[in-house]
């Protein structure tokens, strides 16, 4: 009895590694996919800045000023360098970084440690003006339809707000959230693939 007691924890033993070791190689196998289709022309990452309480910005705030609009908190920081990291363990080492010129997108592009953050003016925030919807994915779609021809294996990775991201692939998500966007050759979406913020 003893006996098969013992043989039947080493086999529980055994089936627990074997799984943790399918589970390891899963993983890898999405790292390198994600860092993989980052290498191609025809996908970008765009993400929704870290947590930033509040909902849209205060009245009479100034884009030269950060004091004056919301921004992220301790817990906001701490996100956009776990997405950063995250990132890296998946694989993607060097990307072009573009963000809003938000102060919380900046500072979450920052965050991110994977490239100097360059402003990119179709990735401001539109949601005090919802009719500047259209003109501002349009702007979106040229960029990204001119990068696909320039990018070459860096990884493109966009910093902007809730409603660039569901104006371009249609969904909304939440702060810190990233999305893989599939694009054709006029930059606009084809496909996507969500991950929650780590």
């Amino acid at each position: 009895m003893w006996v098969m007691g013992r043989a039947e924890l080493m086999m529980k033993q055994i089936v627990a590694m074997l799984l943790l070791a399918c589970s390891l190689l899963n993983q890898s196998f999405a790292a390198s996919e994600l860092s993989q289709r980052l290498a191609t022309s025809d996908h970008i990452l765009m993400i929704r800045h870290a947590y930033a309480p509040g909902v849209g910005d205060p009245p009479g705030y100034s884009l030269e000023r950060c004091e004056t609009q919301r921004v992220l908190n301790q817990a906001g920081r701490e996100q956009a360098v776990r997405i950063g990291q995250w990132l890296r363990a998946q694989g993607v080492k060097e990307a072009s970084v573009l963000t809003s010129i938000w102060c919380r997108c900046r500072e979450t592009a920052e965050l991110l440690q994977l490239g100097k953050p360059t402003v990119l003016p179709a990735l401001a925030s539109f949601f005090d003006q919802p009719a500047k919807a259209p003109e501002q994915n349009a702007a979106l779609q040229v960029f990204v339809a001119q990068q696909r021809k320039t990018k070459g294996s860096k990884a493109l990775i966009l910093v902007t707000h809730h409603v660039n991201i569901q104006a371009f692939m249609g969904k909304a998500i939440g702060s810190g959230d990233l999305v893989l966007v599939r694009v054709d050759d006029q930059g606009r979406a084809l496909s996507h693939q969500t991950f929650a913020s780590p």
